[in-house]
């Protein structure tokens, strides 16, 4: 017997449906907000059909994009759970990227102080040269100068760049935390 497409699903039935461990399930709930199973008597989780499409877009962020946990959290705080599924269902995400294009090209990193440190799209695009300004942790070191001047040789594909992105996102948002601390 076949459940509607409408209906709950059980743990069992989502990770089986998703070919994960039900552990990976319960510990993507410690980690996304936004994933909200129902629980029952006893905490049996049952998961809406709209909780396991956004899982199914988590997962392929995760595994096939190899997007971070933070990254995927920076994604779904920044596009919402809708951009998620229809990334996990194969869709054209071109209607959701063309509103944000305009934030995220503007993205950059700050200082203590509130100074612009360096645009992120300049370093991710090979164009933070020392003259322009400094680096994330003060001044470019000489190995530095000559992989900035050196940068547009690199050839980066957009997967690559978009990996860049996410990872210098996770390292600026250490800085902040880093700064706040101090």
């Amino acid at each position: 017997m076949t459940k509607s497409p409408d209906a709950f699903r059980t743990i069992s039935e989502v990770a089986d449906d998703l070919g994960l461990p039900q552990h990976v399930l319960r510990f993507w709930e410690t980690r996304f907000s936004q994933i909200k199973p129902m629980k029952r008597g006893g905490g049996r989780r049952y998961y809406r059909p709209e909780d396991t499409d956004l899982l199914a877009g988590i997962q392929f962020l995760l595994y096939e994009k190899g997007y971070t946990i933070k990254g995927v959290q920076r994604i779904l705080k920044d596009h919402g759970n809708k951009y998620v599924i229809a990334a996990g269902k194969g869709e054209d995400l071109t209607a959701f990227t063309d509103a944000s294009a305009a934030q995220s090209a503007n993205e950059t990193a700050s200082s203590a102080d509130g100074k612009v440190a360096v645009s992120v799209n300049d370093v991710i695009e090979g164009n933070a040269k020392p003259g322009k300004n400094k680096g994330l942790f003060g001044k470019f070191t000489a190995k530095e100068n000559a992989a900035a001047s050196g940068a547009d040789d690199l050839n980066l594909s957009s997967d690559d760049k978009k990996q860049l992105q996410s990872t210098l996102y996770d390292l600026l948002e250490c800085k902040r935390l880093l700064d706040q601390a101090r």
